[in-house]
């Protein structure tokens, strides 16, 4: 099924998919200084431009609780409210700072099923210009191995030229 998915959205028509988007998310942020207003864009934008987006938000880190994210902006189903560092998947990308992709969120160790209908994930972590962790930026999918390194490397881009300025 894994395959089937990623044949229907060939790598070139995905980059060249990430690529417009990318454009417009740097255009409507030009100028924008609030965090919450460009996380809200983001996640909509992003949400929008991709059929297998089932859930696309920020989790972001709790100011007075540094090793635990909040719900930030988001577009789908109830989220979960807050992930402790090193839990889940959004927690695992919070704590290494690495990029999670997971095929299936069923063999990931220590899933958080914020929404049992989220079969795969990633997640990319959020940094600012001083290089500070501020949030996670997480996208689930119904379909297994929605997700693949290309997806992380846009994601990754748009991510760093959205909050790293």
């Amino acid at each position: 099924m894994a395959e089937a998915f990623n044949e229907l959205i060939l790598p070139a028509a995905k980059s060249e998919r990430y690529a417009t988007v990318a454009h417009e998310i740097a255009a409507v942020l030009d100028g924008e200084p609030n965090l919450t207003a460009r996380m809200a864009t983001v996640a909509a934008m992003l949400a929008a431009s991709f059929d297998h987006y089932f859930w696309a938000g920020f989790y972001v880190v709790d100011p007075e609780k540094r090793e635990e994210l909040v719900v930030g902006p988001y577009q789908g189903t109830l989220g979960c409210l807050r992930i402790a560092f090193g839990q889940g998947v959004c927690g695992t990308a919070a704590r290494s700072r690495q990029t999670q992709v997971v095929e299936d969120v069923s063999a990931f160790p220590g899933h958080i099923a914020c929404d049992s209908r989220s079969v795969s994930e990633i997640v990319v972590p959020v940094v600012d210009a001083q290089g500070r962790l501020i949030a996670v930026f997480d996208v689930d999918s119904e379909t297994p191995a929605a997700f693949d390194r290309l997806d992380a490397e846009w994601l990754e881009r748009i991510l760093q030229d959205s909050f790293a300025d």
